[in-house]
């Protein structure tokens, strides 16, 4: 049967993917001029499309599942309303069958992606619908009321209702003439201005609150973004209302809806042309108008490439300064070859800059020379011997003319920039090159954003600081802001501390980082405010200690490479953005300008604040937890303090994370670290569940499971340490060590011994845990066989038991006896101490040796029965019971 449906010709009419209006119209206008043709949707249509399935009369339209597709039965493929290879879906396998012919209907610019055909009819109209609408008036073939109808919606969508600037005449004609066929204007109405939902308007809305206008080349470019756990429809209907609403010439417009992120465009200026964006993220469209759906990428990341696509896109004359990598990567002269070629690997970059002490450049070395001195068992001879010390260079004003020139005419492979003989930065071949073709991967400080006066009001939280800080770290922030101006530096506030500000929680850790030098900026500092100063100048990091001993982390701005996933970061300068970058999570990447001028402006790159409002957390990029896995329980962490939810698309990036072992390099001491971080917190139960949802209680012991048995120790832990800090007691213990015992307590002793010996606790009462549970678990069973209700037997028992153990006893036990007994101990038992010392025994004529410590238990036991309370009690009862004993 399958040969003989393989034998049987089939024609197959189709679309683009995410099919609107437009694609429906013109597929039901080529099936009137290709009858035998079926009609197969490529994939998933765009939601208003749908909802038109579903109330209209779809039956009339012959359409087939592309699952029901016999694909080596298709010798016909007809296109309409695209040609782009990409955007085909599952039928892109058949282009490369010599028996498959082709034929295209298409009103979109060239790419080039685009698929040849055997019969081409390409129009640069408003709509695709036009051009087939033109063929069948030209054929004379009739046509329904209702296809008429269709038809007519195709165009009046793709031609923004006759508005857009790429609409011409024979939209127009067709338009009038399929109104002659009997085309419903109510129904057309209806389906392109439906009334917005409540989602809508909170959308729209959000995407004014978020815009921000970007001078791109001279070029102003708004650029709007929103997020959305839930998919809301229709969103390129609210960018077109944006737009004209706030008479806009060009728009970007990002949404983040469950795990994917939409861009849509729209221009009105001839120089920028949304088409090309859009394809550049696999979508299409027209110069005027495209769309895109990005699979993968959070919307920090895809902000990020739009950015730089923007910026190679709109033309204009480039400087030097303009297009160089700065800060350079760099060795200095003495450094050995095989230093040299480790930063070479893990930077992935072919050429290195020498530079002396004083950012002079005194040459370069290649990736080639130094791997052939590798070869040759030169590498521990230094970089000065075999670096090349002739080179071509530019000023920073120097045009992209002067450096086509240089780097074309003299093959040169990399150019620095230099300004008195110091490096600023370097332009690469590569660099060049990508510029040229236009897909640079230009940095991103190289155009201008500001926020729009009219969508969202300069942000200021001087006010907020003076209210939640202490005045004693206002005048510190001032101090700091005040000696970065010194030293023509830029010093801002970041970490948690903003964010605490931010969610009015109480922090007073300080974190400073630095736009040019942190240690320069902490040694200065110090001299001038009496404060002593730790550096550590592999990380460009500083502690400032003042007089009082309250602490300030001074930092470079600097960027961190892994070398493997889970390794501690390699760090090299940079600027604050990038900084911000390397963080963990959005809602840790605000920053507050410190400089005098700019005194306490809020500085948001990453969306924190809408974060923040949201209440949700999200990663910076979808490698974060690949190149550190600790941010997984940091993300559980910072979840259930704040009330947070975390991302769907975080979530999904964690779920991938523990998949495919992304822990297997990391040490056992870090982990220790995090899941202690976790036990600290007010009420770690939540976030323990949330470890065992994502299977990440296996990371820390392969036999540690969340069972009930487990869940109700945890639980009774929770009120054992209720009840005991309502007592107020003076006892000091750490309750993350009570939850410690309980999360392991399913452990067998070897499992636990296992585990203590692999995350090598710094702690002596962890390492001594397994004992410490093992005296417990005797300890419970003598208080069950403990006949005799005495106080004295009952200390005797517990008194040796840390707290930490008594209260995991206390909850572990399902005795109420037993858990009345150790409440007892804790309150009426617990400290219990005798008044008279040695000293005192022998003035009262007691020779000392074994009868002292038989004397002291005897006051303690009568102590502890309540037999005797004051120092003269004890003197009295020593005599009685010991007097004939003394030494006469």
């Amino acid at each position: 049967m399958a040969s003989e449906a393989s034998e049987k010709k089939m024609e197959v009419i189709t679309t683009h993917m995410n099919a609107d209006f437009d694609a429906l119209a013109s597929m039901l206008a080529a099936k009137k001029l290709y009858p035998e043709a079926k009609m197969v949707f490529p994939g998933a249509q765009e939601k208003n499309l749908r909802n038109f399935f579903l109330h209209t009369s779809s039956y009339l339209f012959d359409f087939l599942r592309i699952k029901d597709v016999d694909f080596n039965a298709i010798r016909k493929l007809i296109l309409v309303d695209t040609r782009q290879k990409k955007r085909i879906g599952k039928f892109k396998k058949l282009l490369d069958r010599s028996d498959l012919e082709i034929h295209i209907y298409d009103h979109h610019p060239p790419s080039d992606d685009d698929i040849k055909g055997d019969f081409e009819l390409i129009r640069e109209l408003g709509a695709g619908t036009s051009i087939l609408t033109a063929i069948i008036r030209e054929k004379g073939i009739k046509i329904s009321p209702d296809e008429a109808t269709l038809m007519s919606l195709g165009i009046y969508e793709d031609t923004g209702s006759f508005t857009y600037s790429s609409t011409k005449a024979e939209d127009h004609e067709s338009a009038a003439w399929l109104l002659e066929q009997g085309a419903s204007l109510n129904t057309i109405s209806d389906m392109l201005t439906r009334e917005l939902t409540a989602e809508q308007v909170w959308l729209l809305n959000d995407l004014m609150a978020s815009a921000t206008k970007n001078i791109i080349n001279g070029v102003e470019v708004v650029i709007a973004k929103t997020k959305s756990d839930r998919y809301i429809g229709d969103f390129a209907v609210l960018v077109q209302k944006f737009m004209e609403m706030e008479n806009l010439n060009v728009i970007f417009a990002l949404a983040q809806m469950e795990n994917r992120v939409y861009l849509v465009g729209r221009s009105r200026l001839p120089d920028v042309n949304v088409a090309e964006i859009a394809f550049e993220f696999d979508g299409g469209g027209h110069p005027q108008a495209a769309s895109a759906t990005i699979i993968g990428k959070t919307l920090i990341q895809v902000e990020e490439d739009l950015n730089t696509l923007l910026v190679s896109r709109i033309n204009f004359e480039r400087l030097a300064k303009d297009i160089m990598t700065s800060p350079a990567i760099h060795i200095l002269p003495e450094a050995t070859l095989k230093e040299a070629g480790d930063i070479l690997t893990s930077y992935n970059i072919n050429v290195l800059m020498v530079i002396d002490e004083n950012t002079k450049l005194k040459g370069y070395i290649s990736r080639p020379m130094v791997d052939r001195a590798v070869f040759l068992g030169l590498e521990e001879r230094p970089v000065k011997e075999y670096m090349n010390v002739e080179f071509f260079h530019v000023k920073p004003e120097t045009t992209l003319n002067e450096i086509q020139d240089l780097i074309i005419n003299n093959k040169v492979r990399i150019l620095p920039v230099l300004e008195d003989s110091k490096l600023l930065g370097v332009i690469t071949r590569t660099d060049f090159l990508t510029i040229l073709i236009e897909k640079s991967p230009t940095p991103q400080f190289l155009y201008d954003s500001e926020e729009i006066p009219r969508f969202v009001r300069e942000k200021n939280i001087g006010n907020l600081l003076k209210e939640r800080l202490p005045n004693k770290i206002i005048k510190l922030l001032k101090h700091l802001g005040e000696t970065a101006d010194k030293l023509d530096f830029n010093a801002f506030l970041v970490g948690g501390l903003v964010r605490d500000v931010v969610l009015k929680r109480k922090n007073f850790d300080v974190d400073i980082v630095i736009e040019g030098d942190g240690i320069q900026f902490a040694k200065t500092f110090a001299d001038h405010f009496d404060a002593k100063v730790r550096s550590y100048p592999k990380f460009g990091t500083a502690v400032l200690v003042m007089p009082d001993g309250f602490k300030i982390d001074v930092a470079t701005a600097r960027i961190e490479h892994y070398e493997s996933p889970a390794a501690l970061p390699v760090v090299k300068l940079s600027s604050l953005k990038r900084d911000l970058f390397r963080r963990d999570f959005t809602i840790n990447t605000l920053a507050v300008h410190l400089n005098k001028g700019h005194y306490g402006t809020l500085i948001d790159h990453f969306g924190a604040m809408r974060d923040i409002k949201e209440r949700v957390l999200r990663v910076l990029h979808n490698l974060s937890f690949i190149e550190d896995p600790t941010r997984i329980f940091r993300a559980i962490r910072f979840e259930q303090r704040f009330g947070f939810k975390i991302g769907k698309l975080t979530e999904s990036l964690i779920r991938n994370a523990v998949n495919i072992n992304c822990f297997e390099n990391l040490s056992g001491q870090r982990l220790f670290i995090e899941l202690k971080l976790i036990l600290k917190e007010e009420d770690p139960i939540g976030a323990i569940e949330r470890m065992d949802g994502y299977d990440l209680l296996k990371i820390i012991s392969p036999g540690l499971k969340l069972t009930e048995e487990v869940k109700n120790v945890l639980k009774e832990i929770k009120g054992v340490l209720v009840w005991f800090n309502l007592l107020y007691l003076s006892v000091i213990y750490k309750p993350w060590k009570v939850y410690f015992l309980g999360i392991t307590s399913s452990l067998s002793d070897d499992d636990l011994d296992n585990l203590i010996t692999r995350i090598q606790p710094q702690d002596k009462e962890i390492l001594s845990m397994l004992s410490d549970r093992q005296e417990v678990r005797q300890a419970l069973k003598e208080l069950s066989r403990l006949k005799d209700k005495k106080n004295y037997s009952l200390y005797r028992i517990l008194s040796p038991l840390s707290p930490e153990i008594l209260l995991y006893g206390m909850a572990k036990t399902k005795s109420e006896k037993i858990k009345r007994s150790i409440s007892t101990f804790f309150t009426k038992l617990k400290g219990t101490k005798i008044f008279i010392k040695g000293k005192d025994l022998i003035d009262m004529g007691y020779k000392p040796g074994l009868l002292f410590k038989e004397i002291f238990q005897s006051i303690l036991e009568a102590k502890l029965e309540g037999d005797i309370s004051t120092r003269e009690d004890e003197i009295k009862f020593v005599n009685n019971r010991f007097g004939h004993l003394i030494d006469r």
